[in-house]
């Protein structure tokens, strides 16, 4: 592992046990720094985040989300949807070959 190694704002987040908002505050105040690459990604060290976390001045987050059980089928539909399509059309196509 590099010491350059750049992560997210999320991984620094779960690194960290605290919410990606909480990461921006820390960069704002100055206790974090941020590169931009490609003038579009906020990236941050792996080893100052590392740093920062040994020191023992970040306290982590107890983050619950609640996932309700319409979230759960939305879900369900959002990620299967190409499947769930292709089912039905192999069902019709099945049951057409079989009614001739």
């Amino acid at each position: 592992m590099t010491d350059n190694q750049y992560i997210s704002v999320r991984e620094t987040a779960q690194m960290l046990g605290i919410t990606e908002k909480k990461v921006m505050d820390l960069i704002e105040e100055g206790k974090l720094h941020a590169y931009k690459i490609a003038n579009q990604f906020l990236r941050l060290k792996k080893n100052e985040v590392n740093e920062l976390k040994n020191t023992g001045k970040i306290v982590t987050e107890l983050i619950i989300h609640p996932y309700s059980v319409a979230e759960r089928i939305r879900d369900f539909f959002y990620f299967n949807d190409f499947y769930l399509i292709c089912l039905g059309i192999i069902t019709i196509l099945v049951f057409i070959i079989f009614q001739k």
